[in-house]
């Protein structure tokens, strides 16, 4: 049996929580978001980090880091984002629009300073690397390091969005998946659902397991109609299988993806986000 409609999975490499499948109830949530110490008493507020990568670039990261910070808002975690590379953004009265980290700071309803979320920002729609070289800036994994350890100190779960995938170089030297390292947190990997997906994902985890990245899971975002593609019956078994990863969501077809950047979740979604929040 194919499983393409299947929303979340919930078995993974790590422990399993023991939440039943389907929609999480918040009791659900509040259990798995709750640290622990040796006694088993709650060890004051919860800290929790996840980077939002990608297979490529126009994955829908930003549809998924903005709708888990809805929907982790919603459920009554402080939630803190970062962007902290964006290219191609648009002019305004003289001043650059990051308008992926803007959506972000919305969906968090976050109160911490533009700069601090997104600390570089660049016009042309080009790798980081060539885009800071352009405008003779040198993009920092110390500094970025620092608006993380502010916002991370400031929330209960922080999620930080990255610039396409893995290997998109930063620096000279530097790409995504060095800052994810730097940063030391696990990783989240959003692969489009469509032909090529297998492919393109078991490249992105077989580069994460050998450069020493913890992978949380896999979401699946369907950017097609189902009609649209036959491959997506066949994508997230086909992935486990290979990738050996858990696919920990899969995300509905919306029609306008634009908008689920500014508004997600979308009904349709609410219940996706609640249950993979809950296998975090």
């Amino acid at each position: 049996m194919h499983r393409e409609d299947r929303q979340v999975n919930m078995h993974s490499e790590r422990p399993a929580l023991g939440l039943p499948r389907g929609q999480a109830s918040e009791s659900d949530i509040d259990a798995s978001l709750r640290v622990e110490d040796s006694s088993g008493k709650a060890a004051g507020s919860f800290k929790r980090a996840y980077f939002i990568t990608a297979t490529d670039t126009d994955a829908g990261k930003t549809r998924i880091t903005a709708g888990l910070a809805r929907a982790l808002r919603g459920s009554g975690v402080d939630v803190g984002v970062m962007k902290p590379v964006e290219t191609g953004c648009k002019e305004s009265d003289g001043a650059l629009v990051p308008a992926d980290a803007i959506a972000l700071k919305k969906a968090a309803s976050s109160v911490d300073p533009l700069d601090l979320i997104n600390p570089y920002r660049f016009a042309p729609p080009l790798a980081p690397s060539i885009a800071s070289r352009m405008a003779g800036t040198e993009i920092s994994l110390s500094r970025i390091g620092e608006c993380f350890q502010e916002i991370a100190g400031r929330h209960g779960v922080t999620l930080v969005e990255g610039a396409g995938g893995l290997l998109v170089p930063l620096t000279k030297d530097k790409t995504i998946a060095d800052l994810i390292l730097y940063l030391g947190i696990p990783a989240i990997i959003v692969a489009p659902s469509r032909l090529g997906a297998i492919n393109h994902t078991a490249l992105t985890v077989e580069c994460a397991k050998k450069r020493g990245i913890d992978i949380k899971g896999i979401v699946l975002n369907n950017i097609t109609p189902p009609s649209d593609d036959p491959s997506r019956k066949y994508n997230l078994d086909e992935i486990e299988r290979i990738a050996g990863v858990c696919v920990i969501a899969t995300m509905p077809f919306l029609e306008d993806e634009p908008a689920a950047k500014k508004n997600a979740p979308f009904p349709e979604e609410e219940g996706v986000f609640r249950t993979m929040i809950a296998s975090l």
